[in-house]
């Protein structure tokens, strides 16, 4: 199980994009996210008409390390720290370490 997954809100916590906010949109490894808005790269693309493909300079999400980012809490609206607990009935969920509210229930 991890800490973050793909549609979570989260929040640059540090370097250039700091502060921005969006969804997760994949993570390609174990430890990057590309998130929506955030560490965008412009991209040379040249045209390939088989494809339907225009060419020009196009704007790319690039992956983020997974440390860079924290995941916001709706009670606050800011980033927290999240850490995993077993309930009652043997399920294992993820929490919100500032108020331990339960995040998957």
């Amino acid at each position: 199980m991890r800490k973050i997954k793909r549609g979570d809100q989260v929040v640059v916590i540090t370097g250039k994009d700091k502060g921005k906010r969006g969804p997760v949109l994949g993570i390609p490894s174990d430890e990057k996210l590309v998130i929506e808005g955030v560490n965008i790269a412009r991209k040379h693309q040249k045209p390939n008409p088989m494809k339907g493909i225009s060419g020009g300079i196009v704007e790319k999400a690039m992956p983020i390390h997974i440390s860079n980012v924290a995941l916001v809490n709706p009670a606050t609206n800011q980033g927290d720290k999240v850490g995993f607990k077993l309930l009652a009935d043997g399920r294992k969920v993820r929490f919100f370490k500032s108020n331990n509210e339960v995040i998957d229930a």
